[in-house]
């Protein structure tokens, strides 16, 4: 299997329904009590491809990027319309948006991240898809020029600095980004007679770890 680094139509993508799954191991005991553990250190997302088409076009479209990746067998990239920026959905994205890192003098890689916040909670997502021309980066709350102070491999969504940050220096970043996924079936089914009366046909699409 292999990645391939083309994005699934987003026109087609926009409308879909999915979102992000947790998965929880629950054991109550005798007590009535509950003992709760994840094995998952990250969400994994789920959606549905077929929801988005709106023409027969649409669906030759479909037809031909799922035959161009194997079904199941090779991942891309998918546009997450409900969660694909760095900032909040009514702002502009700025280099100060999210913090990946602390400079100590030594280090030049970065991992990019989105963090999610409720109440004192938190929880970080690395974020390996960003978009191409749509990442900016700060240090200690300076703007930093990309291809002069640092590049961002657009297939791990490392950010390598020229010279390393020095130490303490808070390090930044505003992004747009995608999600890796890949099909969750081998088979689409579409019927031309269903599909004009508004039968649109499912097709699963899930988050792959990288």
């Amino acid at each position: 299997m292999a990645f391939h680094e083309i994005r699934f139509p987003s026109n087609l993508s926009f409308g879909s329904v999915g979102g992000p799954e947790r998965r929880t191991e629950i054991v109550t005991l005798a007590n009535g009590f509950e003992e709760r553990n994840s094995p998952w250190a990250h969400s994994r997302r789920h959606y549905d491809a077929g929801v988005g088409l709106r023409s027969l076009d649409d669906v030759e479209r479909l037809l031909a990027f799922f035959e161009a990746r194997g079904g199941e067998l090779h991942a891309f990239r998918w546009k997450d319309w409900a969660d694909y920026r760095s900032a909040p959905a009514s702002e502009a994205i700025t280099y100060e948006d999210q913090s990946i890192g602390t400079g100590d003098g030594l280090r030049r890689d970065f991992q990019l991240a989105k963090t999610y916040r409720s109440g004192e909670n938190s929880y970080q997502r690395p974020i390996l898809k960003p978009v191409a021309g749509t990442v900016r980066v700060g240090v200690q709350g300076s703007y930093q020029a990309e291809s002069v102070d640092w590049a961002v491999d657009l297939a791990t969504g490392v950010v390598t600095f020229d010279t390393p940050p020095a130490p303490g220096a808070p390090i930044t970043a505003g992004f747009e980004f995608d999600v890796p996924v890949r099909f969750a079936t081998d088979r689409i089914e579409v019927s031309v007679r269903s599909f004009q009366a508004g039968d649109m046909p499912q097709v699963p699409v899930v988050e792959v770890r990288l």
